[in-house]
């Protein structure tokens, strides 16, 4: 047998509460060894999704996001630390991550996706994990994901508000489907409550690891939605639009 087709003693001992999931066990945790995933950015909910895929035993992760630390990052992203303030945000991302799990590999990009560079990061990664602030990355991960056939869950989230959207390129609606253009309203800074952006990204590495793994049953095709301040949750089905510009039929996006 193929020695990448096998736990360590090593992996049995850090993972051994996750592979006694029912359906999960030691192929799933080969396939998330083997597996790579991209997270733009890694804010809030970013951060939490690359914290809790490196718990998880992804075996790569690429993470990508730009800028030095502010003290006004603090109260949500958790990879930082004030020491990092005025430093590079992928340095103490990077750092927090590798002593979190020694036994992954991490890879910081100081850049936010964008037209030049979003195909690059996902030809990188199995998956990708889309965690901007800004309509405009998101939809340049979408677009990269699409058409490189790589599955993407996208996560937002908007004070005790937060979505996450599975998306598998070909077979269900893309981010472009539900908003083929920017919101009118939108604006680059709004109301976070750290634990609520957490929250956000965990739901989107459940869906991410179901991906990955085949473990339970994936929301590809619906978005998962929930409103913290009442406590209220919803699963909303999504249409794959034909006329969309970037997953709709006839316009060769898919696998191009």
């Amino acid at each position: 047998m193929n020695p990448e087709d096998m736990l360590s003693a090593a992996d049995r001992a850090v993972y051994a509460w996750q592979l006694d999931l029912p359906g999960f066990g030691e192929s799933a945790q080969v396939k998330l060894r083997r597996s790579t995933a991209l997270v733009s950015r890694c804010g809030g909910v970013g951060g939490q999704i690359a914290l809790s895929l490196a718990a998880a035993g992804i075996g790569k992760l690429v993470v990508a996001h730009a800028g030095d630390l502010r003290p006004d990052d603090l109260n949500r992203q958790t990879l930082m630390r004030h020491e990092g303030i005025g430093h590079p945000r992928t340095e103490s991302l990077a750092a927090t991550l590798r002593a979190f799990n020694p036994g992954i590999e991490v890879e910081a990009v100081a850049e936010n996706a964008g037209a030049d560079n979003a195909p690059a990061l996902v030809a990188a990664a199995d998956i990708v994990f889309s965690a901007a602030p800004l309509f405009e990355e998101r939809f340049h991960l979408n677009r990269a994901a699409v058409r490189q056939g790589k599955p993407i869950v996208d996560c937002a989230m908007y004070g005790m508000e937060g979505q996450v959207i599975p998306v598998i390129p070909g077979r269900t609606a893309c981010l472009a489907c539900l908003y083929p253009e920017i919101p009118p309203h939108w604006r680059r800074r709004f109301p976070v409550l750290g634990a609520v952006a957490a929250l956000t990204g965990n739901l989107g590495v459940i869906e991410g690891i179901k991906l990955l793994t085949g473990l339970g049953t994936s929301m590809a095709g619906r978005m998962i939605y929930f409103d913290a301040a009442e406590m209220r949750w919803q699963t909303i089905g999504l249409r794959r639009e034909e006329s969309c510009a970037v997953c709709g039929s006839g316009n060769g996006e898919v696998g191009a």
